[in-house]
């Protein structure tokens, strides 16, 4: 199948790309090496990874530039958008709430036009768990209330959730969102936090715990992640929402003695508030990603995060010069 993979390069992204590539995928990348939550090394050292399992097309592109996006789409010929290219963090969208509107809902807006004008007709978009706000009514279901998000980048994916709908209703095709819930593993986003606690507690630094450690969080596996996303790009069905989360809740508390348990070192931990944006439970009910998608989560949070430490512990991101293209290919 041919592809457009937005977000390629990125955490969950570049682990699509080599499902994709070692499916037999055709794939055209893009990326635009945003850099508000990280460098742009660790995203090349991502493709370097994903070149390991085959060739791609890579185009260095923001979405919001319409020339360009309008040739990638034009050589690339997609049959299926996968868009994953989109500006994430809750608390970084505070400070930036303009520019996350703009890349998560005009950007994903013109991707729809510009696509639908070269014949796509199936999209599959990340949308966030982050869109339930601060619901307390648990697990969370597709059909519940989603009407009150308490951070722009929470607004930013509902409303391209809603944007989303409208042109499905008005130009017909298949568009299907997934409401991502906390995902992690092997080349997780530093800024991220088991990324974080596990890099704290390797060097002997004190854990940053938000709040009195109660907070729970419904933690995602990327391999099952990978999974469920590749599950929705073979299932269109219309308009359709699905969550896709572990199936188990885990405390904050918990979490980071978990990930002291994997390292190896008893965490140190420094009492912080409670910051806003945050919300205290994700918790993702599957019943629908099981029925319809054969979506089911394997992964044990003791064997994510063992399997996250061993690529931790042997990682060497290197700050050597790009091995991107400028023209367009990897090299």
């Amino acid at each position: 199948m041919r592809i457009l993979l937005t977000g390629g390069a990125g955490f969950i992204g570049s682990a699509c790309l080599v499902a994709l590539l070692k499916r037999g995928d055709d794939v055209a990348v893009v990326d635009a090496f945003e850099d508000t939550l990280y460098d742009r090394h660790i995203k090349e050292a991502n493709l370097r990874w994903a070149r390991q399992h085959g060739r791609f097309d890579f185009h260095e592109v923001d979405l919001r530039n319409r020339e360009a996006m309008t040739a990638v789409l034009r050589r690339a010929q997609p049959e299926l958008v996968l868009h994953l290219g989109d500006v994430a963090g809750v608390r970084a969208s505070i400070a930036k709430a303009t520019y996350y509107l703009a890349v998560n809902v005009t950007g994903t807006a013109q991707l729809f036009e510009l696509s639908r004008a070269v014949g796509v007709k199936n999209y599959v978009l990340a949308s966030s768990s982050s869109v339930y706000g601060g619901n307390t009514k648990a697990p969370f279901a597709e059909g519940d209330p989603v009407a009150h998000p308490i951070s722009p980048y929470a607004a930013s994916k509902r409303a391209m959730e809603l944007m989303a709908h409208a042109d499905q209703r008005i130009h017909g095709g298949h568009v299907t969102l997934l409401r991502l819930f906390t995902v992690y593993g092997p080349r997780q986003r530093p800024e991220m936090a088991f990324h974080k606690f596990m890099r704290l507690i390797h060097s002997g630094e004190a854990v940053p715990m938000f709040g009195d450690g109660s907070t729970g969080r419904d933690y995602t596996f990327i391999d099952d992640a990978v999974a469920g996303i590749l599950a929705a790009a073979q299932h269109p069905d219309g308009y359709r929402i699905y969550n896709i989360g572990g199936d188990r809740v885990v405390r904050l508390n918990e979490a980071i003695t978990a990930i002291g348990a994997v390292v190896g070192r008893t965490p140190q931990i420094a009492s912080r508030p409670q910051q806003p944006g945050d919300v205290a439970l994700t918790w993702a009910d599957l019943t629908r990603a099981r029925a319809e998608l054969g979506y089911n989560p394997t992964t044990a949070l003791h064997t994510g995060l063992t399997a996250m430490w061993r690529w931790y512990s042997t990682q060497t991101v290197s700050a050597a010069p790009s091995s991107i293209d400028p023209r367009g290919g990897v090299q």
